[in-house]
């Protein structure tokens, strides 16, 4: 017996698109986390977070007409995604500084000694003390692993101009991170 491949990102929203809600659950499955996390992560409240993650797929939903048979997908997704936060911080959502170690969708690492876990705190202290561009920008292609070339197409701006600031927001991570451990 052939299994069917799964169809692609790209793939169910052509098919939600055309009508076929049934595709946006398996969308909202796939990115549900990852969303999360990008939310999370820029200093949004888990509540806030979970509730823009909502919002983000009735706005896939929505607009779905909008989106291009061959567009990637996710530079689409994750443009709704800054529109959404956007329009909640202009109605008054407030970022916060939260400890975001705590929540399970904390990247899958090896057992740690106490000396790892204390660095990995610091590092996520660090990176909530990096500028909004910069975070973002990490957030997108570290956490979030997307390619240099779908963020410039998501920022607007050309693959060489992401590295450009990605290493230019690794070198500020690591000033920081630094700064944070003579304290």
């Amino acid at each position: 017996m052939q299994r069917t491949p799964h169809p692609t990102d790209e793939e169910l929203m052509v098919q939600l698109a055309d009508g076929k809600l049934d595709a946006a659950a398996v969308l909202f499955q796939r990115y549900k986390v990852n969303l999360f996390n990008f939310f999370l992560r820029q200093g949004i409240a888990r509540e806030a977070s979970e509730d823009l993650v909502q919002n983000l797929f009735e706005r896939v939903i929505k607009y779905r007409q909008s989106y291009r048979k061959g567009m990637a997908f996710r530079a689409w997704l994750y443009q709704i995604a800054r529109n959404v936060q956007a329009d909640w911080q202009r109605k008054g959502g407030k970022m916060i500084q939260e400890d975001v170690s705590q929540y399970e969708n904390r990247p899958e690492l090896p057992e740690m000694g106490l000396g790892q876990e204390e660095n990995l705190v610091m590092m996520e202290k660090a990176m909530q003390q990096l500028p909004p561009e910069q975070l973002e920008i990490l957030l997108l292609t570290r956490y979030q692993k997307m390619k240099y070339a779908e963020v410039g197409e998501l920022i607007g701006c050309s693959e060489g101009a992401v590295k450009l600031k990605v290493f230019r927001a690794l070198q500020q991570l690591r000033s920081l991170y630094f700064k944070l451990e003579q304290l």
